[in-house]
């Protein structure tokens, strides 16, 4: 019963991190001119999701947020693995399609946050690839 407990503390602190830095991300992003158009964009399977799409300028950015409470494990940025990229791919073709946006015009950004005081926030434009061989998987 007490594990129980403690796991689901953990999760909720996990939860409340990732929200946290998503909160952070989202409002830095707007003051670096981007203009955010979806927050937790799924799919309508619902098994892939971005956690922020965003217009800079003529370029549609598709952001994956990664907060950590500290940078004791590595930064962020680094658990980003290949299933989470192929989600990312997904909604992004799926997106592009729905607003008739040429491939050309999309990219994959990271915004990494370590949850200190004050956070540290950084921003990694064209972080994971988008050919078309990899666009078509």
């Amino acid at each position: 019963m007490i594990g129980t407990m403690l796991d689901r503390l953990r999760h909720a602190r996990l939860h409340n991190a990732g929200r946290r830095g998503e909160d952070l991300a989202h409002r830095f992003l707007r003051r670096q001119n981007f203009t955010i158009v979806a927050r937790n964009y799924r799919l309508g399977s619902g098994d892939a999701e971005a956690d922020l799409i965003a217009w800079e300028g003529e370029t549609l950015a598709i952001v994956e947020v990664k907060s950590r409470e500290t940078g004791e494990y590595g930064p962020p940025e680094r658990a980003i693995g290949e299933e989470k990229r192929r989600h990312l791919l997904r909604v992004a073709r799926a997106y592009a399609r729905k607003i008739d946006l040429p491939w050309e015009r999309v990219r994959f950004d990271v915004v990494a946050v370590i949850l200190s005081e004050p956070p540290e926030i950084k921003l990694y434009r064209s972080a994971l690839s988008t050919s078309h061989d990899s666009a078509r998987q």
